[in-house]
């Protein structure tokens, strides 16, 4: 399995490049993959009987900033301007559809008011969902793939994946980029809705 640090001040972000979406944070490299491999059962439930993660191995590493200290991962590498296949979009599409699926069966089945952070804050549910939907947007339009307007959810997302699987780029983000950010964004608030809805749906007694 190969996995690339994004190094911040504060923060470093463990990404596993083959697996879109599978990517955690932590106070330095060992902490960033031992979050990341906590996360196996997780990411296993979204990509299926596919996943099989292997050994780790860490290929390399990128300065972060305020982006990646903030709590994203913002930094791109030299693996990320690697030429996309058909075969491999076809194979990263698939999996960014299935992180889209988990998304919106989380969303689907959560409590609309969330448990809030310590000091209050934190989107509820259908915010979450909204943020989400105009970030993916911006994201298209730095892979070279812009939608109009209020076009239906459904719709933009067959327009992104369209793009991925022909291995089609028309200027902005390298696709390999483009995907492991857009999967990552998607799942990070797919199990931050999940965390968040069970515990109030579950409160201490």
């Amino acid at each position: 399995m190969l996995v690339a640090l994004e190094v911040g001040r504060k923060r470093t972000f463990a990404t596993a490049l083959d697996w879109p979406g599978w990517c955690r944070r932590g106070k330095g490299g060992d902490a960033a993959i031992e979050e990341l491999l906590a996360y196996v059962p997780r990411y296993a439930a979204v990509a299926g009987t596919a996943f099989k993660p292997g050994r780790v191995r860490v290929i390399g590493e990128v300065a972060g900033s305020a982006t990646t200290d903030f709590g994203a991962p913002g930094a791109m590498g030299d693996w990320d301007r690697v030429d996309l296949s058909k075969k491999d979009g076809t194979r990263l599409a698939g999996l960014l559809d299935r992180a889209w699926a988990a998304f919106d069966r989380v969303a689907s089945v959560a409590p609309e008011h969330l448990r809030k952070g310590p000091r209050g804050g934190g989107r509820d549910r259908d915010a979450i969902v909204e943020h989400v939907r105009d970030a993916e947007r911006t994201y298209g339009r730095k892979m070279g793939v812009a939608v109009p307007p209020r076009t239906p959810w459904p719709e933009q997302r067959d327009a992104y994946l369209e793009a991925v699987r022909a291995a089609r780029v028309e200027g902005g983000w390298p696709l390999r980029y483009a995907v492991r950010r857009i999967g990552w964004h998607v799942l990070d608030h797919a199990w931050e809705i999940e965390d968040r809805g069970e515990e109030v749906s579950n409160p201490p007694e």
